[in-house]
């Protein structure tokens, strides 16, 4: 049965006061969340947008290191860039990846054979495809001050700085620190 409020007391003072302050108390934890969120959002925004730099790996450029639909984490404050770094860069407004294999005042020489070699050195690593030059660059080439010459990993497949030459150390947005492979997510 339902009760009739003919026989409930009306409410004391205290009471209205306390649901007052409940009702006030309960705003202020709401307004407290709600700036801690705006807080948490601003601080994403900020390391994701200048701190590090998550892209999705298109192509097979840099196959074995990174396939296609890798999601890739680079860090993007670090400007002191290492031979065989892999880099995330932009050329004609496209991000790419590749791998630094010259810094200025390097001469690269890429052979009929496939060899690449860098002050005379042959450079191999890892990389299993063989180097050919294209039509782009003269060989052997020497790197202007303030560029550095990048390759992709599958240099069978990759467009390069045998395509553009060396690109402005500038035009490199950041060091890849990791790779989340894409057959877990």
């Amino acid at each position: 049965m339902a009760r009739s409020r003919r026989g409930a007391s009306p409410p004391t003072p205290a009471d209205v006061i306390a649901a007052r302050r409940k009702a006030v108390s309960l705003r202020q934890c709401y307004l407290r969340l709600l700036g801690r969120v705006l807080c948490l959002a601003a601080v994403c925004w900020l390391l994701l947008s200048h701190v590090f730099l998550l892209m999705q790996a298109r192509g097979n450029e840099m196959f074995p290191a990174i396939k296609d639909g890798d999601l890739v984490i680079a860090f993007r404050l670090g400007r002191d860039y290492a031979k065989n770094d892999v880099v995330v860069y932009t050329v004609g407004g496209e991000r790419r990846i590749g791998r630094i294999i010259a810094q200025s005042g390097d001469v690269v020489m890429l052979d009929e054979s496939g060899t690449l070699l860098v002050n005379g050195g042959v450079q191999r690593g890892a990389i299993v495809y063989p180097s050919y030059a294209k039509e782009a660059i003269e060989y052997p080439y020497t790197v202007p001050p303030g560029r550095v010459f990048l390759l992709g990993d599958h240099r069978t497949q990759s467009v390069d700085s045998r395509d553009h030459g060396a690109l402005s150390v500038r035009a490199v947005q950041a060091k890849v620190i990791t790779i989340v492979r894409r057959r877990g997510i």
